[in-house]
């Protein structure tokens, strides 16, 4: 058996900063993983630190169109039909975290944790020696009719109640931000203090490696088992043990069976989150560029255009849907007309809670186990933060921000 003071489960950029920071605070960490690291949703992301995204998935105004949403294949929003069944009781939770009270709720606790996202990145990337993949030139929303674009006026108006920095700007103003852009929109709204990556996979790369020079050991074997024992937590795979003082259970959509075996039962599901490249020596766009009526994004990374996004409800099966792809292709064209066909395609699957808030903090049972998982489409940008959270808790320090609304204790009541 091997022992550890510390094992962070998954090596995400979650798990990956977390180890960084409990590492270089002189702790004895491993960071438990089967696959390379950052190699999921932490590189197939669309690469955005995107502190503006304080509202939840559940609004009210998804809750008056969920039926169209959910059971339209073309949908941003959509269920697999095979899922549907396992999925109910989430969806229950989701429609009541939907309900104008709890929506708002919910916006004002991500916007918390979203508050300094901007300038922890670049102090991070500054660190790690990756300054170069963090771009400071914002990100902009796509309204396509001016009946959407008069409406965006309200949600513009909420983000800044919330303290987001954002200028509504018309067509002319759209050509002068994004000089690729066709013609058409009736408008946008554009966040300046957006930053963005453009190649998540090597930022994951040199933090992988910043972790491993602070001392961090990667085991590549998957824990299939995590019980209390004396002395401490007991980590069970095929062939592999180990003993930690305390764990991190940072696994992003495999979490939930590991928090139901430290004690806490979660509503965490799974969504099945899509990517196509097109290889390009110039990506056409400045900016992530958001068309909002089909929920992807349009991202100018280091040689390619990668478009990504949609949500499908699902689970972790790993085949794809071909009609999300399809529908991804059908979107990028309705932009950019003249695109081949991708020059390859992805799935992966990010951690989906009803209430769009990730779990931080202790175990219901114990600071033994800490949880750092259900991130949603914010994992990227929240990393920071929860790793300085988790560090914090480590030490037995207050962390910086308030853990009421991340606790796990906030699922007893249903």
């Amino acid at each position: 058996m091997e022992h550890a003071e510390i094992a962070v489960i998954g090596a995400g950029v979650v798990g990956l900063t977390i180890a960084l920071r409990l590492a270089q605070a002189g702790r004895d960490v491993v960071m438990i993983d089967p696959g390379e690291p950052g190699s999921g949703a932490s590189h197939g992301n669309a690469g955005t630190i995107a502190d503006y995204a304080v509202l939840p998935v559940g609004t009210p105004d998804v809750l008056r169109n969920l039926p169209s949403l959910l059971f339209d294949a073309a949908s941003p929003l959509a269920i697999r039909k095979a899922a549907i069944l396992a999925l109910a009781p989430w969806l229950l939770r989701f429609l009541r975290q939907s309900l104008p009270g709890a929506a708002a709720r919910n916006a004002g606790a991500i916007a918390a944790l979203l508050a300094d996202a901007a300038p922890r990145w670049q102090a991070l990337v500054t660190e790690v020696g990756a300054g170069d993949l963090l771009q400071d030139r914002g990100a902009l929303y796509l309204y396509d009719t001016p009946v959407a674009f008069a409406a965006a006026h309200r949600d513009m108006a909420a983000r800044r109640a919330l303290g987001i920095m954002v200028d509504l700007v018309g067509p002319a103003d759209l050509a002068r931000l994004e000089p690729g852009l066709p013609a058409g929109a009736a408008g946008g709204a554009w966040f300046p203090k957006a930053r963005f990556l453009t190649d998540p996979g090597q930022m994951m790369a040199h933090l992988a490696r910043a972790a491993g020079q602070a001392g961090v050991r990667h085991l590549r074997w998957r824990v299939l088992s995590l019980g209390r024992s004396h002395g401490g937590i007991r980590l069970a795979g095929a062939g592999h043990s180990l003993q930690a003082r305390q764990v991190v259970i940072a696994a992003g959509a495999h979490s939930r069976p590991l928090a139901s075996m430290a004690g806490d039962r979660v509503p965490l599901e799974t969504e099945r989150g899509y990517h196509l490249e097109y290889d390009m020596a110039a990506p056409r766009l400045l900016r992530p560029t958001c068309p909002t009526a089909r929920g992807f994004y349009l991202c100018p990374m280091a040689g390619r255009l990668r478009v990504a996004g949609t949500v499908e409800l699902g689970g972790l099966d790993p085949r794809a849907s071909p009609h999300r792809i399809a529908a991804l292709v059908k979107g990028a064209r309705a932009i950019f007309p003249d695109l081949p066909d991708p020059s390859r395609t992805w799935l992966g699957f990010r951690p989906s809670l009803p209430d769009s808030l990730p779990v931080v903090g202790p175990s219901t049972a114990g600071p033994d186990v800490l949880y750092a998982f259900g991130h949603g489409h914010i994992g990227l940008t929240l990393a920071p933060i929860t790793a300085a959270i988790i560090a914090d808790l480590v030490a037995g320090r207050a962390p910086p921000v308030d853990l009421a609304a991340t606790s796990v204790r906030r699922f007893r009541s249903g």
